[in-house]
């Protein structure tokens, strides 16, 4: 029996997804991009080309879900399925698009530079509870017109793991396009086997960007999956309470699978998001909120009822240190996006309302994960009888510890943490240094990081990376990328 976690009861999961789709007639919804507009008037939306209000018909939006694709997986490098979308089956990876990084000898955020993004890429690709890479942070020793694709492009010369991105643009989008294709080996390779996805976000409330838009369509078209990141904040952009919020992202949603769908019939696009509960005292977006949690795990039930994969932005913390606060939140979240079944959860290492990124969170973080993971998987019987056996084996005596059986079931039965978690006695706590979990967590980041092993990606396609990311930096005056650690001369 897998423990889950369900926030809603079936009566209110169908009147969200009625409201939402009642939403999307009236008032409907707002698309700035004329592509799109086109697709929904062609399909039977009534469409307010001045206003740039589309109201979708639910007709449209069932048939939209029934082309949708109910489940995918994403690839590695080389080729092996390691994310499966759909179903309960829940896999991780670091946030996305952080500004700043937490430096560990200051304990201070400065930004983030290549040789920063490098050491996370690397650190991530060693963290075995960690199944994906994002594009986690904006690296700020390259023009900003070209943050996005850099951090793919740094990515994908140190990867094995499929990755989590998103484009900043609509021309920058298709220069990341080049650079996957030419690492799965062609379109058609890429399409059939996907390494990335990516991210897309509509605006609260109920407006698509002409950005974004043109994103979700070019993702649909080229076979590569899509993320919807709906973000109702609930109190602002949203109405406060939480199952109204629930309603909105919905509806912005269900407007998205409308509009990958018509772009190709069974694109793959992802039912996720990052809302928060705004708070009312400092104005601001609390990801490590319990009602932030609360959003996501029913918006992820409503997905679940649908039949669509799912994603949420979790296991954050709004913290500017690792500290209490940020372990508190951090394993909140955690915790209860793996027992709602949510397929990608995103957050890891990420603190200071999804802004900042730190590899030591991360390397704790990772070992929530771990304890999540196990968690999920329940508790099953080994033997039958389940115990018996055992008892009248030994008796009353206290020997399981030499017994064959501890040893045959303990790794399996058990979660064995890295030294990052500290379960030693006092004494033996003292012994060690009496250091604290930040300060085992930076050990760890430099232990892990100094074992990476370089992916296995030919010098040719390195330099066309290169070159693919160099003509792209020159529209915007760059004439030259900063070096590659390891692979250039820095």
């Amino acid at each position: 029996m897998r423990p889950t976690l369900r926030m809603l009861s079936e009566s209110l999961v169908e009147q969200i997804i009625a409201e939402g789709m009642a939403l999307l007639r009236d008032p409907g919804v707002r698309v700035h991009n004329e592509e799109a507009r086109r697709l929904l008037a062609e399909a039977g939306a009534d469409v307010d080309a001045v206003r740039l209000i589309a109201r979708i018909p639910e007709t449209i939006v069932r048939q939209a879900l029934e082309t949708t694709a109910h489940e995918f997986d994403l690839f590695t490098l080389d080729g092996r399925p390691a994310v499966h979308y759909g179903g309960d089956e829940v896999h991780f990876d670091p946030g996305s698009a952080a500004l700043s990084i937490l430096d560990p000898e200051t304990n201070r955020q400065r930004v983030p530079l290549t040789a920063d993004f490098v050491r996370l890429v690397k650190l991530v690709e060693q963290l075995p509870q960690i199944d994906a890479q994002s594009t986690a942070m904006v690296c700020g020793d390259v023009v900003p017109e070209i943050g996005d694709l850099y951090r793919l492009y740094l990515a994908l010369n140190y990867i094995r793991k499929p990755i989590v991105t998103g484009a900043f643009r609509t021309d920058t989008w298709w220069t990341m396009k080049e650079m996957l294709v030419a690492v799965a080996g062609g379109e058609a390779a890429l399409a059939a086997r996907p390494i990335a996805v990516f991210d897309v976000c509509p605006s609260p409330p109920l407006l698509w960007s002409d950005l974004t838009c043109q994103n979700l369509i070019d993702c649909a078209r080229a076979g590569i999956p899509a993320e919807l990141v709906s973000m109702p904040l609930a109190g602002a952009t949203a109405p406060v309470t939480l199952a109204a919020a629930v309603v909105q992202h919905t509806a912005e949603c269900l407007s998205g699978i409308v509009i990958g769908q018509l772009a190709r019939p069974g694109a793959r696009v992802v039912w996720g998001g990052s809302p928060a509960a705004f708070d009312m005292r400092e104005g601001t977006t609390p990801m490590g909120d319990v009602a932030t949690w609360m959003i996501d795990c029913a918006y992820a039930q409503v997905g679940k009822r649908l039949g669509l994969p799912t994603h949420a932005y979790l296991g954050m913390s709004d913290a500017k240190i690792i500290d209490a606060q940020c372990g508190m939140e951090s394993a909140g979240g955690t915790l209860l996006g793996a027992l709602a079944g949510i397929n990608m959860i995103s957050g890891a290492g990420m603190m200071d309302f999804e802004s900042c990124q730190s590899l030591e969170k991360l390397v704790i973080d990772a070992e929530i994960i771990g304890m999540a993971k196990r968690l999920v998987r329940g508790i099953e019987p080994r033997d039958e009888p389940i115990a018996l056996s055992l008892f009248r084996k030994l008796g009353h005596r206290a020997d399981y510890l030499a017994e064959p059986h501890t040893l045959k079931w303990f790794r399996k039965e058990l979660y064995l943490p890295s030294p990052v978690i500290d379960r030693a006695t006092t004494d033996g706590w003292l012994r060690k240094g009496a250091t604290t979990a930040a300060e085992r967590a930076a050990e760890r980041v430099g232990s892990l990081v100094a074992s990476y092993q370089p992916s296995p990606v030919p010098p040719e396609l390195r330099a066309e990376l290169r070159a693919i990311t160099t003509r792209a930096a020159r529209k915007f005056g760059m004439t030259a990328l900063p070096p590659l650690p390891d692979f250039e001369r820095v």
